[in-house]
């Protein structure tokens, strides 16, 4: 049995991923991807950083990122509400809604600034709230939660300026490097969202 809620009809929402909108805000515009974004991203390569901030191994993280990684990463997450994060005309990073459940009103967020020189700028937040303004407002969802890694402070700092609150660890989670590292569940809930955007 489908569940209908806005112009959605089906949980998971996976039929429904052409509907990403377009957001914009002061500084980023969040769209669809296409075509050229598998170049641009291709052109970005792989910084080490972003990559141990996501929980990749340091082995192999600064070898070139390559034509088939550009189109894996192209293709990955069809099922995702994904928006490509550009500044100033420049793909610099996505942001997605995963599992969205529409008859449960939730989601899970995650966002990827690709390269230091766009980070401490505030535009990952910037984006972040479009988005979450999208799931809230929009698509009328209840709650939106995400997993970080603890030792991620930039990011959960980000996370708690938009409202998020922290819901418990996953303790050694994440084996990363041989060592292990634990991750940080967040959440954010509708009223929280309105009452810190109101």
């Amino acid at each position: 049995m489908s569940a209908s809620f806005g112009p959605y009809t089906t949980t998971p929402m996976a039929e429904d991923v052409a509907l990403t909108p377009q957001l914009v805000g002061e500084r980023v515009r969040l769209r669809s991807l296409q075509d050229s974004d598998r170049d641009e991203r291709l052109a970005l390569g792989r910084h080490p950083e972003f990559v141990r901030l996501n929980g990749g191994q340091s082995a192999g993280a600064d070898r070139p990122f390559t034509d088939a990684d550009a189109d894996r990463w192209f293709a990955a997450r069809s099922e995702s509400l994904r928006w490509a994060i550009e500044f100033e005309g420049q793909l610099i990073g996505e942001a997605r809604l995963d599992n969205v459940d529409v008859e449960q009103r939730s989601a899970t967020f995650a966002i990827g600034i690709y390269h230091p020189r766009w980070w401490d700028q505030g535009l990952g937040t910037e984006a972040a709230r479009l988005v979450l303004g999208h799931a809230f407002d929009d698509l009328g969802l209840h709650r939106v939660s995400l997993t970080v890694l603890a030792f991620n402070e930039r990011a959960i700092a980000s996370y708690r300026k938009l409202g998020f609150v922290d819901e418990g660890r996953e303790r050694e989670s994440a084996l990363i490097d041989g060592q292990w590292h634990d991750d940080v569940r967040m959440s954010l809930l509708d009223r929280e969202w309105r009452a810190a955007n109101a």
